[in-house]
């Protein structure tokens, strides 16, 4: 059996192989969140894509992108990973998945200004590559951890991935900040593949190839003949492994709630109105924060953990603590600190207040020659019949009169745009950090709607914003003209201090880590014998559910960090031990090939969740009902993995291993 070929390992080998194993963790979750969740989305959008006709048609492109690349891996995945159980390739396909991704990332310091295809095609790549490597990376998990350590290995993993995920992140934060131009962003992607090559280096060198689960092939068969038969055989004989595919089920459900608390939660916070600084500075929090609990969750299943009361005592702390903390925090301290909304700005006798407003409108008035004409809502990329765009000659102005602070811009860009100055109340709006003159140059190569730019005029109040066909062109423009479709007056920003806020967090959690240490044992000593790896899924899905009923309520910035700490405490966690039950409910000898439908279910369990926040934001007029209805995605899984047997599928798959398993050297 795997596991007394495991056993044979001497302690100083068998810890080893789990650091290399994990190291994989650190290594490639650089690409989840540079690649695909922080900077390369905005570069796309906004550098790759500024050629094509809107940013909302550049979404859509990269939403294809997506598409492609979940499609393809999600129909090779079970099929390879077939394959290389029966020839024993488990780490040559990791390998060549993983060069895939690691080329198709580097290359991506190639991609410059209109290089969308070039983006496109290079992300698919890259995109293919890390799922597909992940896919049999996680399938040599049975095969380098013993039964009683998977779960710890799992959210060691996690852990690391996290803390490495986080750590170049904010590296490559500081190089787009400081490096001119597209240097940062191109040097960033480049970085990512640089760090998911040299941190990869000792899962090959340490872990040994798996034995093949068959022991020969006859001179009539081949590999990929007999790997079709096992994988169709598999499908056949589902009710063979009903416990597992159970599970598969409740995971497919229970990860789709969480895939989407994770995906909305910036788009959320956006529209409540908390500033990017905020949303990118939880991002970051959420990262390093995960390190610790999910080293937690890891040993909260473990018979052989002592502190487990603690750890127990801890999290629970949390999901009572931190929603007290961070609604009572709302109510009592002042709005400057908690970042509570500000009443909106009215419209007056003279300026109009918040909203959006066309061009069309009696609001705006108009300095010097000016011309109106309709463009289609196909040019313009977006849903609305048609818009209005203004073309300002040179010498001419544009004077909206407006109460608030900062207004939104939404103009078009082309080869004959020039550069706009902007005047606020007649004076000219200076940078505070360049102290140069703010401007909007519209120049681009083709042209392109519906893009917009935030302006900031300083205190609140009223004021008149002027827009100043100077007749200012970038070098390479034909033409001066200026395209203007609505400008928008914002809300008013919530005031916060980030600084109070954490140390407040800070301060609960270590009056917690006392109480836990205090009356763990004593309150939770005999519940926390019963506690398994299912258990503590259930656990994270209870947290998670109280999450979506927060999401719900909460309307400061001092909620929503002590929400994404919250998250910190069970995203970790619930994924590891998600990954590591699977494992011990899977035969080790088909861990390529289970794993591959692992990761299907774990890919295409991000279509429900996002339809359904659509559904309800769309119905409700918002995404509070939207954020309260993704709770039914944990309790429906929830729900089904009660119902799992645990041991009858461990069962199955022990006596599928000494089925299938061949003696071969570890």
């Amino acid at each position: 059996m795997i596991a007394k070929q495991i056993d044979k390992l001497d302690d100083k080998e068998y810890k080893r192989r789990i650091r290399a194993w994990t190291l994989y963790d650190w290594a490639n979750s650089a690409f989840a969140t540079t690649i695909m969740a922080a900077v390369l989305p905005v570069y796309y959008s906004q550098v790759a894509g500024a050629t094509l006709p809107s940013a909302a048609i550049a979404t859509a492109y990269w939403s294809t992108g997506l598409s492609i690349s979940l499609l393809i891996v999600a129909i090779l995945s079970p099929i390879l990973g077939t394959i290389s159980d029966v020839m024993r390739g488990k780490k040559k396909f990791l390998s060549i998945f993983f060069g895939l991704g690691v080329v198709g990332t580097g290359l991506l310091v190639l991609v410059k200004t209109g290089d969308w295809m070039l983006a496109s095609i290079l992300f698919i790549f890259g995109r293919i590559g890390f799922t597909g490597a992940n896919v049999f990376y996680d399938s040599l998990l049975p095969h380098v951890a013993k039964e009683e350590d998977l779960d710890r290995v799992s959210t060691r993993g996690y852990a690391l991935g996290y803390l490495g995920g986080g750590v170049l992140l904010a590296i490559n934060i500081v190089m787009i900040n400081f490096l001119p131009g597209t240097l940062g962003p191109r040097l960033s992607f480049l970085s990512v593949a640089i760090w998911w090559a040299v941190f990869s280096i000792p899962l090959f060198l340490r872990i040994p190839e798996p034995p093949a689960a068959t022991a020969h092939l006859t001179t009539d068969e081949n590999v990929v003949t007999v790997s079709f038969r096992r994988l169709w055989k598999t499908l056949k004989d589902i009710k063979q492994y009903k416990e597992l595919f159970k599970y598969l089920l409740a995971f497919l459900i229970y990860i789709d709630g969480i895939g989407t608390i994770i995906g909305v939660a910036a788009i959320y916070g956006a529209e409540l109105g908390f500033g990017s600084i905020e949303l990118i500075l939880a991002l970051l929090l959420v990262q390093f924060v995960g390190v610790p609990f999910s080293l937690i969750f890891g040993r909260l299943p473990s018979k052989k953990e002592k502190h487990r009361p603690f750890y127990l005592a801890f999290v629970l702390f949390n999901l009572v603590a931190l929603p007290l903390g961070g609604i009572l925090g709302r109510k009592i301290l002042p709005s400057e600190i908690t970042g509570n909304p500000q009443p909106p700005y009215r419209a007056t006798a003279t300026a109009v207040g918040e909203g959006n407003y066309r061009v069309s409108d009696s609001h705006f008035q108009f300095n010097g020659d000016w011309n109106q004409s309709v463009v289609s809502a196909e040019e313009l990329g977006t849903k609305e019949d048609a818009l209005y765009a203004s073309t300002i000659a040179l010498g001419s102005s544009l004077l909206f009169p407006f109460n608030g602070q900062r207004v939104e811009i939404e103009y078009g860009t082309g080869p004959d745009s020039g550069i706009w100055q902007i005047q606020v109340d007649g004076e000219r709006l200076i940078d505070p950090k360049s102290k140069e003159p703010i401007t909007i140059n519209a120049y681009n190569k083709t042209n392109r709607y519906g893009m917009r730019t935030t302006i900031d005029v300083g205190a609140p109040g009223e004021h008149i914003l002027a827009l100043v066909n100077t007749g200012d062109k970038d070098p390479a423009s034909t033409g001066n003209q200026m395209s203007l479709t609505k400008i928008i007056v914002l809300q008013p920003l919530r005031q916060s201090n980030l600084g109070a806020i954490l140390g407040l967090i800070v301060s609960i959690e270590l009056i917690g880590a006392l109480l836990a240490w205090l009356l763990g044992k004593l309150l939770l000593g005999r519940f926390v014998e019963k506690l398994d790896t299912k258990t503590s899924i259930l656990l994270a899905l209870t947290v998670y559910a109280a999450i979506a009923i927060w999401g719900f309520f909460l309307n400061s910035v001092i909620e929503f960090w002590f929400l994404a700490w919250m998250v910190a405490v069970v995203q970790g966690g619930s994924q590891a031990l998600s990954r590591s039950l699977f494992s011990f409910m899977s035969p080790a000898t088909k861990s390529g090939e289970f794993f591959g439908l692992f990761g299907i279910m774990e890919k295409f369990s991000a279509i429900m969740g996002p339809l359904v926040f659509a559904f309800a934001a769309t119905t409700f007029g918002s995404s509070r009902p939207a954020v309260l209805s993704i709770i039914l995605f944990f309790i429906v899984g929830g729900y089904i993995l009660t119902r799992v047997n645990v041991k009858e599928g461990r069962r199955v798959a022990v006596e599928e291993d000494a089925k299938y398993l061949q003696e071969a050297p570890v």
